[in-house]
């Protein structure tokens, strides 16, 4: 019998095998100081578009306050126990209510933590005779959920429709035998690429297939659509969208989820979802905030405002510059290069260093290989100088990369691995 950490002497994983070049730099980085467009990495201050505080709330005075002043009113454990035995408090159903109506739906349920709350919400969604289908490129929350449920699961092509319409028809197929259902997941904005799901499209089949639709719109939620409430508004559709779900990790600035649906949906839910019945209630230092964000989200539209005015100046100005952006429909900008993973790396170090140009970066095996992708989180607090700055640094590493600057300068990385 093998030891059970045998494999994990043998192969480090992916992207493991690279830890000992690129952890504390590339991955696991250290950014300091107070969260805003610049702040300072290993000592020298750097543009930050690593960010997702969208709305720029993260460090707005008045979040900071109402943070700091429900702290000293009900410290950092209040309430105790999970919601169901002795966590629940009329805040906390305050907060559901607004965030039900912002987001255009009848109820919603908090969740502690968005990945743990997806995991949960498509377990509890699903019985062992239902059937998913869902998209290919779906987050990891998503795909654990999946790989949770019993039953049948099939994906679809990413963001394509026809893929999708066969993908139905054989779940329906299936469906009819075992008696169940069937569930659709897309997200609201694919958070890699910044693609929005297919959503109009797929509520369109609804008046041919039989099936609930589930919407992750975690990087939707407070930036698109005319009030903020979403991928769903911004394409008209909000109502076919059965059950809405968003976190507060993103233009909220926080920490924490939630789901809405219809009442009856939700009511289930909630005594049936097991990550929040056999967990700590949400603290109240966090709904207190979030009640806080959440109403700034619905009374100064000039935050969404200056968030597009930095979006569309960066992503015009690098496809003006030649860059492949993707077909990003959101704020999400990623950049596609082409090279190795140590010309990445040595790329990245030449940006950080030389140009004050701090994103992230992202290598096979989440995108393919030869492929760097650079991936961009504008925010409200990004400056029309930044943009400037970013493009023109972006010139500059793209030529040194065509030049074979970088394959010089990874060499030894490369060495150091074993690779040629």
């Amino acid at each position: 019998m093998k030891d059970l950490f045998d494999k994990i002497y043998r192969d480090k994983g992916p992207l493991g095998k690279w830890a000992s070049q690129a952890e504390g730099y590339f991955v696991f980085p250290k950014l300091e100081g107070e969260i805003s467009n610049r702040m300072k990495f290993q000592g020298k201050e750097v543009i930050t578009w690593s960010i997702n505080d969208y709305l720029g709330l993260a460090n707005h005075p008045e979040v900071r306050k109402v943070d700091a002043e429900a702290g000293a009113k009900y410290g950092s454990a209040y309430p105790m126990g999970a919601r169901m035995m002795s966590g629940h408090t009329d805040l906390h159903e305050q907060l559901q209510n607004e965030l039900a109506a912002f987001v255009k739906k009848e109820a919603a349920y908090l969740l502690n933590f968005g990945y743990q709350g997806m995991v949960s919400t498509i377990d509890a969604l699903v019985s062992k005779d239902d059937i998913i289908v869902y998209d290919v490129d779906a987050h990891a929350c998503i795909i654990d959920g999946v790989r949770l449920h019993m039953g049948k699961r099939f994906t679809y092509k990413h963001n394509d429709v026809e893929s999708l319409e066969k993908n139905l028809e054989r779940a329906t197929k299936m469906a009819e035998q075992t008696g169940g259902g069937i569930l659709v997941i897309s997200e609201g904005v694919f958070g890699m690429r910044g693609e929005q799901g297919r959503l109009k499209e797929i509520v369109a089949l609804k008046e041919k297939y039989n099936f609930r639709f589930f919407v992750d719109d975690a990087h939707g939620f407070g930036v698109l659509g005319e009030t903020g409430a979403g991928a769903g508004e911004e394409q008209g559709v909000q109502d076919g969208i059965d059950v809405y779900f968003a976190t507060f990790a993103k233009s909220m600035a926080s920490t924490g989820a939630f789901i809405a649906a219809d009442q009856e949906i939700i009511d289930y839910l909630k005594y049936n979802l097991r990550s929040q019945m056999f967990a700590k209630s949400l603290q109240m230092q966090l709904v207190v905030g979030a009640l806080k964000r959440l109403d700034m989200l619905r009374t100064m539209p000039e935050l969404k405002k200056n968030l597009w005015t930095i979006v569309d100046a960066l992503q015009s100005g690098l496809k003006e510059r030649g860059f492949d952006i993707g077909t990003t429909q959101s704020c999400v900008t990623p950049v596609y290069l082409e090279g190795s993973i140590p010309e990445a790396m040595a790329l990245v170090k030449d940006l950080r260093e030389n140009y004050g140009i701090f994103c992230s970066i992202v290598v096979y095996p989440v995108i393919p290989k030869g492929m760097i992708l650079l991936r961009m989180i504008p925010t409200a607090t990004h400056t029309l100088e930044d943009v400037r700055e970013t493009l023109d640094a972006f010139d500059a590493i793209r030529d040194r990369l065509k030049n074979g600057t970088y394959k010089r300068l990874s060499a030894s990385v490369a060495a150091a691995m074993g690779q040629s």
